[in-house]
């Protein structure tokens, strides 16, 4: 019982570090989705082809709401497939936010958004190049009677304004790395550092596979799980591109929502499955 205690306050005060930077961050980031609620929808339907070059950009901004307005723009058939991609690969939703509280790792954070957004744009231009066919409405943007999408990453309600929105989603990922940490923590404990470090070593060609796995959960979760073990040393930094190159947040749920064509669906999973694993696999061996 001493050792989990020990264990707890442990995580409790490394995760509560996490807080300062957590507000700062999702505060500009509501501030500026409240201000300015559809430029992106209009900057993206414009862009026709040059838009994975456009979504690779957006996509790097650390929130999930880019990929969520992408989905649904996608469905409509506005932007192409390409665009999607990008935007969904270069998403990296937590880790950014949670990189900067480890002051050893902030010097990562242009690493991870320099080497997503050069994947998303790559990937995206590539399948555009295979799927030439692809018609686009381009004068949906043009009608003004068409509805557009509040951007909003942080996955809670802007109904009471973004400092309240700020201080939920703070509060939220607070907890998830805290458990996280118990459990990092504990596993440490039960098995040992050395054991778990010669595991993930020798197993080390394996973990873009699962990391690309665990990233293709629709949920911040995913993201924030894969940051604080690759903080902690215990995977490779190829390992965490591939984790969050597959990472679209809650984007991947909202393209079945929206998109009826289940089976394109599932292509885009599998294509950023591919992607997260091949890229994650090549920076492992040659970085």
């Amino acid at each position: 019982m001493h050792h989990l205690l020990h264990i707890i306050e442990h995580a409790f005060l490394d995760s509560v570090k996490l807080l300062p930077i957590l507000f700062i961050v999702y505060y500009l980031i509501e501030y500026f989705e409240h201000k300015n609620n559809n430029t992106f929808n209009h900057f993206m339907m414009k862009s026709k082809r040059t838009g994975p070059l456009f979504g690779g950009l957006f996509g790097c901004v650390p929130q999930c709401g880019f990929s969520v307005v992408a989905a649904n723009l996608y469905a409509k058939r506005t932007i192409t497939l390409g665009t999607l991609i990008a935007v969904f690969v270069a998403t990296s939703d937590e880790a950014v936010p949670i990189l900067l509280s480890y002051p050893e790792r902030i010097g990562d954070i242009l690493y991870v958004l320099l080497y997503k957004f050069v994947i998303a744009c790559v990937s995206g231009l590539c399948v555009d190049l295979v799927y030439k066919s692809e018609i686009i409405n381009e004068n949906l943007c043009h009608n003004h009677t068409h509805e557009h999408g509040h951007i909003h990453g942080n996955c809670e309600s802007c109904d009471d304004g973004p400092f309240i929105a700020t201080v939920k989603h703070m509060i939220r990922i607070f907890l998830i790395v805290f458990i996280t940490n118990i459990i990092v923590g504990y596993s440490i404990y039960m098995i040992g550092e050395e054991t778990i470090s010669e595991f993930l070593y020798t197993k080390r060609f394996l973990q873009p596979f699962l990391s690309a796995l665990v990233g293709l959960i629709p949920n911040c979760a995913a993201s924030c799980v894969l940051t604080e073990l690759y903080a902690e040393g215990f995977l490779s930094f190829g390992a965490l591109i591939g984790g969050l190159s597959t990472g679209a947040g809650v984007g991947m749920v909202v393209l079945f929502k929206t998109n009826k064509d289940f089976k394109n669906n599932l292509m885009i999973v599998g294509i950023v499955y591919i992607i997260g694993v091949l890229f994650g696999s090549l920076i492992q061996i040659f970085c």
